[in-house]
This record gives structure tokens, sequence and C-alpha cells, in this order.
């Protein structure tokens, strides 16, 4: 899972459109992370072919996304995952010593 990706389905834990998740996104990463419209529409498009996403409604120009089950899911592996990660990386820490 891209970091684009995991951010995004972070995001979406609260069902929104695209400027919303591009300012959760930034406040999700303390605004370490700038996503562009671009990258944002481009990322939910393939997140909706793959069933992890929905479109949840729309409100004149604005489309609402909502996470699905699915997405839920790879979250939770993908934190899972990451959370392994820096287990392992304590090594590290071990090794300065």
């Amino acid at each position: 899972m891209t970091e684009a990706m995991y951010y995004i389905l972070l995001a979406l834990l609260r069902p929104g459109h695209g400027y919303g998740m591009m300012q959760r996104i930034r406040a999700l990463s303390g605004g370490r992370l700038e996503m562009g419209p671009g990258t944002l529409y481009g990322v939910l498009s393939r997140m909706h072919r793959e069933g992890l996403i929905v479109l949840a409604g729309e409100e004149g120009r604005r489309k609402n996304y909502a996470i699905t089950a699915a997405g839920r899911a790879a979250l939770l592996a993908e934190y899972a995952r990451l959370k392994r990660l820096v287990a392992d990386g304590k090594l590290l820490e071990e090794a300065e010593e």
C-alpha cells in the first residue's frame, strides 16, 4: 500500500469529499504530507475500482467517499505491517548502545 493510499483510508474513517480529505491528510500527517488534487483523485479512482472505498453521495460538484469493510481491513493490515517494521527497527537503537 502506498503512503497516499494509507492516508486517504485514514482520512476516510470519517466520510468526506476531496478538499476535506486533503485537509485531513495534512492534519493527520502533522503537515508532512501535502496531497495535491491530481494525486488524490487518481488514488481515489484506483481505490474505488478495487472496492476499498465507495461513492457515498454527491453535493453539487462534491463527491463524498466512504471506506468499505475491505478498505478498513486493508488499512488495519497495513497498520499492523508498519508496526512490525518499527518494532524490527528497534535493532538500530540497540546497535548504538
